[in-house]
């Protein structure tokens, strides 16, 4: 896995997001744009996983808090899918919780709920793990 690899990935990702957007537009729920994607990303031929479990331990204790990510693409790129007015400091901790507890390198924020989910709507984020990897260019 490479940071070369994981950008392009990222780019199907969003670019799969903006299709879904222009199709069915803002101002539904955030489970049927995880339908559209999920079904976009697979028709790319992606291997995703959706509404997994993520582990909590704490303190050498197993927590069932069920905690769950929306998608995963690649067993490498967490994707949390919004429909709200904007994005807020907590979405991204969210996302940046569920990449720490997975040890995934890279995750994406998309909001549905915007005008235009490339200028507005998304926000990628990345971890350590990613930093560590090779560039890949």
């Amino acid at each position: 896995m490479t940071q070369k690899y994981l950008n392009e990935l990222t780019h199907t990702v969003i670019g799969a997001a903006i299709e879904v957007h222009k199709e069915i537009g803002p101002g539904l729920l955030e489970s049927v744009y995880e339908k559209c994607l999920a079904h976009m990303l697979k028709e790319k031929g992606l291997h995703l996983v959706t509404q997994q479990r993520v582990p909590l331990i704490f303190r050498g204790l197993h927590l069932d808090c069920d905690l769950r990510f929306d998608l995963m693409v690649e067993d490498s790129i967490i994707v949390e899918i919004k429909a709200v007015d904007g994005l807020l400091p907590i979405h991204e901790a969210q996302l940046l919780t569920y990449l720490k507890l997975l040890e995934k390198p890279k995750g994406i924020l998309i909001n549905f709920n915007c005008m235009n989910i490339f200028k507005e709507g998304q926000k990628t984020m990345v971890t350590e793990l990613y930093a560590s990897l090779p560039k890949g260019y």
